[in-house]
């Protein structure tokens, strides 16, 4: 199994604040900021000019995996998303990096299409939403450039020769995200998005190689992830999954028979880590009867688990060896200093719920640290 197993936790914090070695890339610790999307990037996919402040802040954080960052001109689903496939891109994603690095952290970018789960305004001029199948989302929801919300439009199916060419889309990016600094890129395969709508039923009517069966559902995640791998190391991938998640319309009728084909895969790929969402994003920890223990020895690997947490639920899933990091989502948003708050057991900053997304420095980089 991974390295470093949690020995179990102390009245300093014990298992979280352990380091870990993760395929050989030193971690001081086994908290993890998960990825947010914060909607301040250009129209053009450039980073705010705080996002270095900002990801400076959180760099305590034994591993930040990045906002969603999309990977290609039609990924784009959202206003406000930082890209990762043009040179400038990569400039604007240097800084950020490097100020991870410079306070001791390591950062993933997370690589994102989003698949049907978009708009045509957020696309190049007469460009639909591409999707495994050309079905819409019923209970999806976009983000407009006002930030108001509204459904999906309709996808169209991709080609074959599309679905290929969204393979080479991802290791582009991936090869950026290293040139820009990166320790690894994540593939989001979680959540309803694209990557995985490959994966659930619910959304793959495909009848070529990539629709059908459970192992032709994840031929898509399962080729990009070996494309990423051979390009940049498998070392540095590492892949976010999310069972029994039920978000964005989309889901699996099988997810065990689903996951018991895709997570022996990817443990022969000797991915850098799978991030497991344990029921369905911020709003249940409920499995719906998924063994995600019996998930976990179907890889071979270090493991992060997410959704949810505290730092009570966080230790004890360490202790049990359930987890060898655990990942924090609006914790880490609203407390840059989440690992002293944990460590010395700090009461936490609320969220403000009206600023997550869009804007300035209001609810980005003005939380309070810990005054004591």
């Amino acid at each position: 199994m991974a390295e470093q197993a949690a020995t179990g936790s102390d009245e300093t914090g014990g298992g979280l604040f352990q380091p870990f070695s993760m395929r050989g890339l030193e971690l001081e610790n086994r908290i993890v900021m998960s990825p947010m999307s914060r909607h301040r990037a250009s129209p053009k996919g450039l980073h705010h000019p705080l996002a270095t402040l900002y990801y400076r802040q959180r760099a305590s954080a034994g591993l930040i995996i990045s906002e969603g960052t999309q990977v290609s001109e039609t990924a784009k689903g959202f206003p406000g998303i930082p890209g990762i496939y043009r040179p400038e891109h990569v400039e604007t994603w240097r800084e950020p990096i490097a100020a991870v690095h410079d306070e001791g952290g390591r950062i993933f970018i997370q690589l994102w299409h989003c698949g049907r789960i978009a708009h045509g305004s957020h696309l190049p001029e007469g460009q639909m939403p591409v999707a495994p199948s050309a079905i819409r989302a019923e209970d999806g929801m976009v983000m407009l450039d006002d930030l108001s919300f509204a459904k999906p439009d309709m996808p169209r199916a991709l080609e074959t020769r599309e679905v290929e060419a969204l393979v080479e889309d991802h290791v582009h990016a991936a090869r950026m995200a290293l040139a820009a600094g990166a320790d690894g890129v994540e593939i989001h395969a979680a959540n309803g998005y694209g990557a995985a709508q490959f994966l659930c039923d619910r959304t793959n009517q495909r009848t070529d190689r990539y629709g059908g069966s459970p192992v032709k559902r994840c031929r898509f995640v399962i080729e990009t992830a070996e494309a990423i791998a051979s390009a940049i190391g498998a070392d540095k991938v590492g892949i976010r999954l999310s069972p029994v998640s039920t978000y964005q319309d989309a889901w699996d009728s099988d997810p065990t028979a689903l996951y018991g084909v895709l997570l022996p895969a990817l443990s022969m790929l000797d991915l850098g880590y799978v991030h497991m969402v344990e029921g369905s994003p911020g709003t249940s920890r409920d499995p719906s009867g998924f063994d995600f223990a019996g998930a976990r020895r179907l890889f071979d690997g270090p493991w992060i688990v997410n959704n949810l947490y505290d730092r009570a639920l966080a230790e004890a899933a360490l202790a049990r060896g359930d987890a060898d990091l655990v990942a924090f989502g609006l914790p880490f948003l609203a407390n840059p200093d989440l690992v002293r708050r944990f460590r010395e057991h700090r009461d936490l900053n609320p969220v403000e719920k009206e600023t997550l997304y869009g804007g300035g420095e209001k609810g980005y980089t003005d939380y309070p640290f810990f005054a004591g």
